[in-house]
C-alpha cells in the first residue's frame, strides 16, 4: 500500500471512530443547533416586526434577513465541539495508544475535521428546517443551493481546523470548551441579525471587516437573492486563511506534542 493510500485509509478509520461518537452522544453533535434554532424564534417573534419595519417589510421579511446569519451562527458554533472532542484525546490516554500503532500521524486530526464538518452540516439541516417550519422561503436555484452548500462547508472546515488547534493548546475539557467562545460570537457581530451600516461607526468598521459579515452576505445572496458584490470573494479568501492559519498550527502543536 502506497504512503497515501494508507493515509486515506487512515483518515476514514477515524473519521469512522469519530461519527461513531457522534452518534453515541447526539445531544453533543447536534447541540450546536440548538442556540441558533433558539436565537431564530426569539428574534423572528420578539423583535422579527420592529427589525423588520426598518428593512421595509414585516416578520417574514425580517426572517428572510435573519436565516443566513443563523446559519452561519451554526457553523460558528460547531467549534466548541470539535476543540472539546481533540481535548479529549489528547488528554485522555488515547492519543498513547495510537502512538504504538502502525498509523499516519494526520490521519488523527484529519479524522476529527472532516468528522467535525459533516456533524455541522447535520445540525444545519435542523437549523434550515425550523427556519422553513417558520416561513422561510428561499428562491435558490439548484445552482445557488449547490453553492451555498460549498460555502457553508468551507466555512465549517476553516472553522474546525482552528477549533481543533484550540483543542490542541488545551489541558483541561474546561478550557477547550471556552477558547471558542470568540469564534461562536463573532456572529454575533457582524449583519447577522441587522445590517451593518445601521451600526455605530465603530462597531460598523469592526463589522464590515471581520470574517463572518462577508460570508453570510454571501450566504443571503445565494439564498435570498440579494446583492452579493465582492462578499462572495473576500469570503473565500478568508475561508482559505483561517484553513492555512488552523491547518498548519494544529500540525505544529499536534507534532510537538506527540513526539
Amino acid at each position: 500500500m502506497s504512503t497515501l493510500a494508507h493515509a486515506v485509509h487512515d483518515s476514514k478509520t477515524m473519521l469512522r471512530r469519530n461519527l461513531k461518537h457522534a452518534l453515541r452522544y447526539p445531544a453533543v453533535s447536534l447541540g450546536p443547533a440548538m442556540m441558533p434554532i433558539l436565537m431564530l424564534l426569539l428574534f423572528v417573534y420578539a423583535f422579527g416586526d420592529s427589525i423588520g419595519a426598518g428593512l421595509g417589510g414585516g416578520r417574514d421579511a425580517y426572517l428572510e434577513y435573519l436565516t443566513p446569519g443563523v446559519i452561519i451562527m451554526g457553523v460558528a458554533a460547531g467549534a466548541m465541539s470539535t476543540s472539546i472532542a481533540v481535548c479529549q484525546d489528547m488528554t485522555e490516554g488515547i492519543i498513547n495508544r495510537f502512538r504504538t500503532m502502525n498509523i499516519t500521524r494526520s490521519s488523527f486530526m484529519t479524522g476529527h475535521v472532516i468528522g467535525s464538518v459533516i456533524t455541522t452540516v447535520v445540525s444545519l439541516v435542523l437549523v434550515v428546517g425550523a427556519a422553513l417550519a417558520l416561513g422561510f422561503r428561499p428562491d435558490a436555484d439548484p445552482l445557488e443551493w449547490l453553492a451555498a452548500a460549498g460555502l457553508i462547508a468551507a466555512i465549517a472546515f476553516a472553522v474546525a481546523w482552528l477549533s481543533a488547534a484550540l483543542g490542541l493548546i488545551s489541558k483541561t475539557v474546561e478550557s477547550a470548551s471556552n477558547k471558542p467562545l470568540l469564534i461562536q460570537f463573532l456572529p454575533f457581530l457582524g449583519s447577522a441579525f441587522v445590517p451593518a451600516d445601521s451600526m455605530a461607526p465603530g462597531l460598523r468598521w469592526f463589522a464590515q471587516n471581520q470574517p463572518f459579515t462577508p460570508m453570510t452576505e454571501t450566504l443571503r445572496g445565494l439564498l435570498t437573492g440579494s446583492e452579493i458584490g465582492s462578499s462572495g470573494w473576500v469570503s473565500l479568501a478568508w475561508c482559505v486563511g483561517i484553513t492555512v492559519i488552523g491547518y498548519v498550527w494544529s500540525r505544529s502543536l499536534f507534532n510537538s506534542t506527540t513526539r
